[in-house]
């Protein structure tokens, strides 16, 4: 992930970041005084958050959760991280860092389709942050190459529980939202290994 701060370690300040980022055809992390560049996506990748799109949207009509994809911004309030996750789902009225109305601060569930680039990242300091968020139910792991979704989810005294869908299983169920995907949506149209076993990239040297 590349950076914006300079041989100096410019910092910038988070309405710094904003002002930006809003005039920015491309599109930053901020985190601490920083911004990064985000890196472009495969078409497999693309392909599988396009259908988690599709998928779940269809399944949200009518109820008080919409699903929105990678364009919205969302930010950590507890550790200042303003990230784009590929797809949020929120539920009932959205909590916006200001008036422009491009910042969100409470989402429900949070959905990250993995990248070699990006993985660890995702599964490391990334879900650290968003581990603060007092809304979010979920952080789901979609795998781009393989039949495999991994589901964080928030227990009662707080600790997270993860579990997974791989072949057989095929239903990707979400209660906090009222509901439950068949992954084979998710993988329509996408060239995919059959399931591996799982690669512990956490605990692997940085």
């Amino acid at each position: 992930m590349g950076t914006m701060a300079g041989p100096a370690e410019q910092l910038f300040t988070p309405a710094e970041y904003l002002a930006f980022e809003r005039a920015s055809e491309t599109k930053h992390e901020y985190f601490s005084g920083r911004i990064y560049a985000m890196a472009g996506a495969s078409l497999a990748h693309n392909q599988v958050c396009s259908n988690l799109m599709r998928g779940l949207g269809n399944l949200l009509d009518g109820s008080p959760c919409r699903v929105l994809g990678s364009d919205m911004r969302v930010k950590v309030p507890a550790t200042g991280l303003h990230t784009y996750p590929d797809a949020v789902v929120v539920c009932g009225k959205p909590i916006l860092e200001d008036n422009e109305m491009d910042t969100l601060l409470n989402p429900k569930v949070i959905f990250e389709v993995l990248s070699r680039t990006t993985e660890r990242y995702d599964r490391g300091e990334k879900f650290i942050h968003f581990q603060s968020v007092e809304s979010l139910t979920n952080y789901v792991l979609v795998s781009q190459d393989r039949w495999r979704v991994e589901v964080f989810t928030r227990g009662d005294a707080g600790q997270w529980i993860v579990s997974r869908v791989e072949p057989p299983k095929r239903e990707l169920s979400l209660p906090s939202i009222g509901c439950t995907l068949d992954v084979e949506v998710l993988y329509e149209g996408v060239e995919i290994a059959q399931a591996a076993p799982l690669r512990d990239v956490t605990t692997e040297p940085r």
